[in-house]
Order: C-alpha cells, then sequence, then structure tokens
C-alpha cells in the first residue's frame, strides 16, 4: 500500500507569521504522521537557502522549494533549474530602471539592491541577515544567478513596463498591493508535486496540501485533498475539500486529524 504524501506551506500555515513559530501541536501532529508511514514535505515559494532552523528541525521527507524550482527527497537533491547569469542580469537592469523593489531568491544566495525604497524590503534584510540566510550578495555580483523573485512596486515604479519585458518569462502572481510573486513559467508548487508523484511513484488520490495564501493555489488545485488554514486568504475557502482551524487554533493537527492521517 502506497503512503500519502502531504505538502504543507511554510508562512501562514507551519510557521505563525508574528512570531515565527511553529505550534507545538503542529510538531506533534507532524510526527505522528510519520510515524504512521505518511511522507512530508515542504512546499514553499522560499528557495531552500531561506529554510528556517526550526522549520528543518522537523525532520521532513523533502522540500519543494522556490515555486518547484528545486527539489530534494531524504537530503538528496532530484531538480534545480536556475535563470542563468544573462537573464538575471537582464532583470536587474529593468528592476533598476523600472525603479522596483526586489529580493533575488537562489539555491545559494539572496540578493538584495544597495538602494532599497521599501520599508517592508528592508524589514526582511534585517530579518534574513538575523537568520544567518542573506551572505551580502547584491544585485552587483558579476556572477549573479537566481532562481525567482519577490517585488515590490511604488508610485514611482514603472510596472507596466517592467511586466512587458518579462510577462512571457515569468507568472506574476499578485500577493498583495504592490507586491508581486515571479515564478518561471511551467514552474509551480504543483509542478513540483507532480515530479515527486512520478519519481516516487505516489498515486494521485494519495496527495494531500496544506496553504494558506494565493501562491498556494497551484498546489491546491493540483492535490487530490486540499486543506485552507482559518486564517487564509478569503479566496481559498470556496476551492478548498477543506477548511481546518486557524494556524494557533492548532489547525495542523484539525486537519490531519480529520483525514485520519494520524
Amino acid at each position: 500500500m502506497k503512503p500519502n504524501i502531504i505538502f504543507f506551506d511554510i508562512d501562514g500555515t507551519l510557521l505563525n507569521e508574528v512570531t515565527y513559530k511553529v505550534p507545538e501541536s503542529a510538531k506533534l501532529a507532524l510526527k505522528k504522521a510519520q510515524e504512521n508511514g505518511h511522507l512530508l514535505f515542504i512546499n514553499t515559494g522560499r528557495t531552500i537557502i531561506g529554510i528556517d532552523d526550526c522549520i528543518k528541525d522537523l525532520d521532513f521527507d523533502g522540500y519543494i522549494c522556490g515555486c518547484g524550482t528545486y527539489i530534494e527527497f531524504k537530503n538528496k537533491e532530484l531538480f534545480h533549474r536556475e535563470l542563468g547569469i544573462q537573464l538575471s542580469k537582464q532583470i536587474v537592469n529593468s528592476l533598476r530602471e523600472c525603479n522596483i523593489d526586489a529580493i533575488l531568491e537562489g539555491k545559494s544566495d539572496i540578493y538584495y539592491d544597495t538602494n532599497i525604497i521599501s520599508n517592508e524590503v528592508r524589514r526582511i534584510k534585517e530579518r534574513h541577515i538575523k537568520e544567518g540566510f542573506y551572505k551580502g550578495k547584491t544585485f552587483d555580483d558579476p556572477n549573479i544567478n537566481f532562481d525567482k523573485l519577490v517585488i515590490w512596486t511604488n508610485e514611482n515604479s514603472s510596472f507596466d513596463r517592467f511586466h512587458v519585458e518579462f510577462e512571457n518569462t515569468f507568472e506574476f502572481i499578485h500577493r498583495g498591493e504592490g507586491f508581486y510573486e515571479l515564478v518561471p513559467f511551467g514552474f509551480s508548487k504543483a509542478s513540483g508535486i507532480e515530479y515527486l508523484e512520478e519519481q516516487l511513484g505516489i498515486p494521485h488520490e494519495n496527495t494531500y496540501a496544506i496553504g494558506d495564501s494565493t501562491n498556494d493555489l497551484a498546489m491546491l488545485k493540483y492535490v487530490k485533498n486540499s486543506i485552507a488554514m482559518g486564517n487564509s486568504t478569503p479566496l481559498l475557502f470556496d476551492l478548498v475539500s477543506f477548511v481546518t482551524k486557524d494556524i494557533e487554533e492548532d489547525g495542523i493537527e484539525y486537519a490531519l486529524r480529520h483525514y485520519n492521517i494520524f
């Protein structure tokens, strides 16, 4: 009998976005699920370098990172796709010309510009420094090469110009006011799941995913059993199989019990 394979978003699903902690009930639920033979994967927009230690300490069976651009199983890299130096430099030039803030995310490095406009980007950079994710790489790195990016626009940004230049290269996922996640076409949280189904021989009916935001839509629509956190973007509620409780109301445990995972 094939095991179930369960995919978890991080931010707002496993990790409280205020305290940056994983609820104890979630930790226990994950442990019980693995003891019952189920495979547990992180499926996140973050690249692998940006995974918190508190997530790594949970001993997931594997990771889908960067919206499907990086996949590993049992500490072995199965797949990785970078944009390449030429395209990476083209993106940097356009970001600067269009006055758009960005965080450029790769497998081994995160890149920040030396001139940051957005207070939100400054806040994230400070956290990345504190957590040890950021190694000091800037947009001027001669060998800049990353997997995906997130951008923040403002009243002085030429977003339409930037969008036209890259609309055939990236899917622009709207995450909030002036905030977009850019993922190379052909890649998503869903494409990562499909890859693992094929590699591990997991039947589609054994797939589960839990998320809370718009960048989880692809995986929630793809899997057989889709779960939205109670604290999710309301858009998700009518699109999933089950809505669980909020993250701080033991939502992970409640969802896994609902599906008799343990």
